[in-house]
C-alpha cells in the first residue's frame, strides 16, 4: 500500500507541473502549442509501450483490424481535439486556471455517460455537478473576464476529454482491453494524426487559406523548430516525465491499490498546481480561485464516495474514476 501512495504522489506532482512547463516552453522557448502536442504524446506513447505490452500479455488482448477505427477515434478526441484546446488554453490564460478547469473533466463524464451510455443520474451526482459548477463559475468569474479565449479553450478541452473518456469506456467494455492499452494506442494514433495535420498545414494553399480565415495558429506548424541543447531538458521533462512517467505511475498506483484510490491524483492536482504556479510563475491565487478549488474538490469527493458504496446501491453509478481521467 505504501508503494501505491508513493506512485500517487509522484503522479500528482508530475501532472501538477504540466501546465507550468508548457507555459514556459510556449512563452520563453517559443515552441508552437501543436508542435508540443506532437512531441510530448509521441514520447509518452513510447514510455507507456512496455507497460501496455505487459498488460496485453496479461489480459490476452491482441490487436485486430476492427480495433484500428476505435483507436483512431480515441486518439483524435484525446490528442488532436482535447489536447490542442488544452495547449491553446495555456497560451491564452494562466497555467493554474487551466490546471483547475481541466481537472473538472471527470465531472463532465457524468452527463455524457447519462446521454450516451444511458447511465442513470443520482441525487448525489446531480449535487456534485451543481457544486462543481459553482466552483467553475467562481474561478472563471464571468463578471471580470477581459479575454475569455483561454477559459473557453480550457473548458472545451475538459469537455472533449470527457467525451474521450466515455467513448473509451464503451470501447473497453466492447473490446476487452484496459486503461493502459487504450491510453498507449490512443497516444500513438493521436500523434500520427497530428503529424499528418501538421504536414498538411505546410502546403502553401492550405497555409494561406488558414491564415486568411484567422486560423494562422494552425498554419505551417513546425515539427523540429526550437529543439536545441538548451531546450532539450524541458522537452525530456514534459515528454518522458510528465506525459510518460506521469501516466505510468498513475496506472501502477491503480494496479497496487484501486481505481478509486488512484483517482485521488485528480483531487491533489487542482490544489497543488496553483501553489506551484504561484512559486514558479508568480501567478496570484485569488480568493475566488481558492473558493472554486474547494467547491470542485467537494463535488469530486461526492462522486468518489458514491463509487465506494456497496454495489447493490450503486449499480448504475458512472465510474468516473476510470483510467482515462488523466490531465494531458
Amino acid at each position: 500500500m505504501k508503494k501505491g501512495f508513493l506512485y500517487i504522489i509522484l503522479s500528482a506532482v508530475l501532472f501538477s507541473t504540466m501546465e507550468i512547463v508548457i507555459k514556459v516552453m510556449s512563452s520563453d522557448f517559443d515552441f508552437h502549442p501543436i508542435q508540443l502536442n506532437l512531441i510530448r504524446f509521441f514520447i509518452g506513447a513510447m514510455i507507456l509501450a512496455p507497460l501496455a505490452i505487459q498488460h496485453m500479455k496479461k489480459s490476452g488482448f491482441t490487436f485486430k483490424k476492427e480495433h484500428l477505427f476505435f483507436f483512431i477515434i480515441t486518439g483524435f478526441l484525446c490528442v488532436v481535439v482535447s489536447m490542442t484546446f488544452y495547449q491553446l488554453a495555456i497560451v491564452y490564460t494562466k497555467a493554474s486556471t487551466v490546471a483547475i478547469l481541466f481537472s473538472c473533466n471527470p465531472l463532465f463524464v457524468v452527463p455524457l455517460a447519462h446521454f450516451l451510455l444511458k447511465e442513470k443520474l443520482t441525487k448525489r451526482t446531480i449535487w456534485a455537478l451543481i457544486i462543481s459548477l459553482i466552483g467553475i463559475l467562481s474561478i472563471v468569474n464571468p463578471f471580470e473576464i477581459s479575454n475569455p479565449s483561454g477559459i473557453v479553450y480550457a473548458l472545451l478541452s475538459a469537455v472533449s476529454f470527457a467525451l474521450y473518456s466515455v467513448v473509451g469506456k464503451k470501447g473497453i467494455q466492447q473490446y476487452k482491453c484496459d486503461g493502459v492499452i487504450l491510453t498507449c494506442f490512443s497516444f500513438v494514433t493521436g500523434s500520427l494524426e497530428i503529424l499528418a495535420l501538421i504536414l498538411i498545414s505546410k502546403i502553401n494553399a492550405v497555409s494561406n487559406w488558414l491564415t486568411s480565415i484567422g486560423l494562422d495558429v494552425f498554419a505551417n506548424v513546425p515539427v523540429t523548430q526550437g529543439i536545441t541543447w538548451s531546450t532539450l531538458p524541458s522537452l525530456i521533462y514534459i515528454g518522458i516525465f510528465v506525459t510518460g512517467l506521469g501516466f505510468a505511475f498513475y496506472f501502477l498506483a491503480m494496479d497496487v491499490t484501486s481505481a478509486s484510490t488512484a483517482s485521488t491524483v485528480f483531487f491533489i492536482k487542482p490544489a497543488l498546481a496553483p501553489i506551484l504556479a504561484f512559486f514558479l510563475l508568480n501567478e496570484a491565487i485569488s480568493a475566488n480561485t481558492a473558493a472554486g478549488i474547494v467547491f470542485i474538490m467537494i463535488g469530486s469527493c461526492l462522486i468518489l464516495f458514491a463509487d465506494k458504496k456497496p454495489a447493490k446501491l450503486s449499480v448504475h453509478r458512472p465510474k468516473i474514476h476510470s483510467h482515462i481521467r488523466s490531465n494531458g
